[in-house]
């Protein structure tokens, strides 16, 4: 017994509770349960090679070791920040030599993403001819971060973060290992468990804490956040999370739930995303989704970026949440934005046709006697300030690229276009 308490003197407490058995991995059932990919490969023994794809503190280490273990299989760990060539051609080498005496060799390596192109090729003769079985692990979207030729030769898993019962999970598991309860009152704990924002292996860091600091005495929130000095939300400014949480945004402002556009803006501000950048994304959204549905939804956007430069966080954040509300609650279109794509088009296909006589100025007297300008009438002039003369090029048909939705302001300008085409017809009849 002594032996074994002095073999954990200064080891962490998430390493101490580092799972020993598939079945005590919290969180990943989807995955390692009974008819799980990893579990139905482990028993017939035919291990591919995988991408574990997750947040941090998902379990992504311990399952590769485990599944090192399971296989009876020569275990490599190497983290894609600190090796580089060297250290796979090592790797590569001593899993040839394994190979030749019938071991297999798993090579683990962190943050996989971060290999470049060169080094994620140097993978692919390994792993296609067997001498290796890779398993990496990403917090990023492998789709983004890894190349097409080495994902075609793994499988691709995505772990879950650790929900409330998994996270409680660790937590009783904390409290066995260490023989005492945590101290902190039910409020407390709840706390800790919405702080460690699925990350289990930032949960028992923070429980290793408490537990040395707060000997005899129970903790609330209130003091818990004090000491923890609340942790910032997973998120990336270059990664994933930044472009997921952008979007997030978006659609919930195109699906008119100004309530959960505060939330992820909230996210985004809460993980130290440039305000700026936010701004930017809502004036585009007040071009391409409100539209001419509300003519003053651009005008605002404009107003509330100006008001967050003069004015900068945290007040200027009012004006983004304004904005963000604005949004949400107005009518929505993307009928300018179709409109232009169209008319784009139609401008890039029909070459250089000129305007029609008539709407072309003429300057000087040669245009004029050419015919320059002749016949153009000038609407304000007419009875009903329209003339219904053709801006389109000579044989060419007419287009309708506009056409506004009934809701919003585009309402009346339905209404007003269905006036002018009616009107045409009777001029032109």
């Amino acid at each position: 017994m002594a032996e074994l308490f002095d073999a954990k003197i200064g080891t962490p407490l998430a390493e101490r509770l580092r799972a020993d058995s598939l079945a005590d991995v919290v969180g990943q059932e989807h995955i390692l349960g009974d008819d799980g990919i990893i579990t139905t490969q482990l028993k017939t023994g035919n291990i591919k090679s995988m991408i574990l794809w997750g947040p941090p503190g998902c379990g992504k280490t311990t399952i590769a070791k485990l599944v090192a273990k399971y296989a009876d299989a020569e275990f490599v760990m190497l983290s894609a920040v600190f090796s580089g060539v060297a250290d796979l051609k090592k790797v590569f080498l001593d899993a040839s030599n394994l190979r030749a005496v019938g071991r297999r060799t798993i090579l683990f390596v962190d943050e996989i993403h971060r290999f470049n192109k060169a080094q994620q090729d140097s993978f692919l003769p390994y792993v296609e001819d067997g001498t290796i079985t890779l398993i990496g692990a990403t917090t990023e979207n492998p789709s983004f971060e890894l190349n097409s030729a080495l994902l075609s030769r793994c499988q691709v898993l995505i772990l879950k973060r650790l929900d409330e019962k998994a996270l409680s999970h660790l937590i009783e598991r904390a409290e066995e290992e260490v023989q005492k309860k945590l101290p902190l009152t039910d409020e407390a704990r709840a706390e800790l468990i919405a702080i460690s924002d699925g990350d289990g292996r930032y949960l028992l860091n923070m429980i290793e804490m408490i537990f040395d600091f707060y000997q005899g005495k129970t903790i609330d929130g209130k003091e818990l956040n004090k000491m923890l000095q609340s942790r910032f939300p997973n998120y990336d400014k270059s990664g994933e999370a930044h472009y997921n949480l952008i979007s997030a945004l978006h659609k919930s402002l195109r699906g008119s739930d100004p309530d959960a556009a505060l939330y992820w803006c909230g996210r985004m501000i809460a993980g130290g995303e440039d305000p700026k950048y936010i701004l930017r994304r809502l004036t585009r959204f007040a071009v391409e989704d409100v539209g001419i549905a509300n003519p003053h939804a651009l005008p605002y956007a404009i107003s509330a970026w100006d008001a967050y430069e003069r004015l900068g966080s945290p007040e200027g954040d009012l004006a983004i949440a304004s904005l963000v509300i604005y949004l949400g609650t107005a009518p929505k279109s993307n009928a300018s934005e179709t409109a232009w794509n169209n008319a784009f088009a139609m401008a890039k296909s029909t070459g250089s046709l000129p305007p029609p006589m008539h709407i072309i100025n003429a300057p000087t007297k040669l245009m004029e006697k050419q015919g320059f300008g002749a016949g153009y009438v000038y609407d304000p002039d007419t009875k009903d300030g329209f003339s219904g003369q053709n801006y389109w090029p000579d044989g060419m048909k007419r287009q309708k690229f506009y056409r506004p939705f009934e809701r919003g302001f585009e309402r009346d300008i339905k209404k007003r276009l269905e006036y002018w085409e009616n009107l045409r017809k009777k001029l032109n009849q």
